[in-house]
C-alpha cells in the first residue's frame, strides 16, 4: 500500500493531471491514494497562497477572498465551487427582498429575517470550540458558525445586495453594524442597543470605551479568526496546526510574534 502512494506521489509534482485521471481509476487502492495526493497538494498550494497574504496584505484587503483563501489552506476539500454560488444566489435574493427597504434598521431586519429564520444560520453553542466554526465553506455548508464566522457571512450576503457590514471587534463577542444599527448575527441577528453592547463587556468586567465600537479593518478581522483556530489547537494538541496558524499571524503583525 506505501509502494503504491510512493510511486504515485513521485509523478504528482510534474504531472496532476495523471493522478488526476487515476483517481478515476477502478482499482480502489490506486484511486484512493490519488485522491490523498491532491489533497495534499491542494492544501500545500492553499498554504502557499495564504502565507503569501498574510505577508504581504497590508490592512486593507479582501477578506471574503482571505477567509476563502484560508479555508484552502487548512481543508481544501471543504471549498466548492457550489457553495460560493450559494452564496451568490443568497446575496441576489436578499438584494431582492431590500430593494424596498428606507432604513438601516429595515435593511438589517430583512437580512435577520432571511438569514436565520428562513435559511437557519444560528451560532453553534453546542460545539463553540471546533474548527469548522472558522471556516466559511463549513459555516455555509452546517448553517452555524461562531459570532466572527457569522458577522463575515451576513457581510457577504450583505454585500451582494448593496449593504455596507462592519465588523465590530469587541473583547469575548463579535458583532456587526449597519449604519448607526448594531446586530448580533451570533444570535439571529439580534438588534442591540448602546446598553445590550455596554452589558457584553460588563459581563467580562470590562469599561465600554468608543474604541471598542470602531469598525475592524480587514487584518484586525483576519488576525481574530486566526486567534480563534488557534485557540482550538490549543485545546485540541495539535501542534502543527497551531504553529502554522501562529506563523500567520505573525506574518499578518508584520514579523512581530504575538502571545
Amino acid at each position: 500500500m506505501r509502494l503504491v502512494k510512493e510511486q504515485l506521489a513521485s509523478i504528482a509534482e510534474d504531472h496532476p493531471e495523471t493522478i488526476q485521471y487515476l483517481m478515476r481509476s477502478e482499482d480502489p487502492l490506486v484511486s484512493f491514494h490519488a485522491k490523498d495526493i491532491l489533497d495534499e497538494l491542494d492544501q500545500r498550494e492553499g498554504e502557499e497562497d495564504f502565507t503569501l497574504l498574510c505577508h504581504f496584505a497590508g490592512d486593507v484587503f479582501d477578506i471574503e477572498k482571505a477567509a476563502w483563501s484560508l479555508s484552502a489552506a487548512i481543508q481544501p476539500s471543504a471549498c466548492d465551487v457550489e457553495l460560493e454560488e450559494l452564496v451568490n444566489e443568497w446575496g441576489r435574493e436578499f438584494l431582492s427582498r431590500s430593494a424596498c427597504a428606507t432604513s438601516p434598521l429595515e435593511r438589517v431586519q430583512i437580512l435577520s429575517q432571511y438569514l436565520a429564520q428562513e435559511l437557519h444560520f444560528r451560532g453553534n453553542s453546542e460545539k463553540y470550540y471546533c474548527e469548522e466554526n472558522s471556516l466559511i465553506p463549513r459555516v455555509v455548508e452546517s448553517r452555524v458558525g461562531i459570532p466572527i464566522s457569522l458577522t463575515l457571512l451576513y457581510q457577504m450576503i450583505g454585500a451582494r445586495g448593496g449593504m455596507k457590514i462592519e465588523g465590530i471587534n469587541l473583547p469575548g463577542h463579535f458583532i456587526a453594524r449597519h449604519g448607526e444599527v448594531y446586530f448580533d448575527p451570533f444570535h439571529e441577528g439580534r438588534v442591540l442597543c448602546q446598553c445590550d453592547v455596554k452589558n457584553i463587556l460588563d459581563r467580562q468586567g470590562i469599561t465600554l470605551r468608543q474604541n471598542h465600537l470602531q469598525a475592524a479593518n480587514p487584518r484586525q478581522f483576519l488576525l481574530r479568526i486566526l486567534a480563534n483556530l488557534l485557540y482550538v489547537y490549543d485545546l485540541d494538541g495539535k501542534k502543527n496546526k497551531r504553529d502554522r496558524i501562529k506563523g500567520w499571524m505573525t506574518a499578518l503583525n508584520g514579523g512581530i510574534l504575538t502571545p
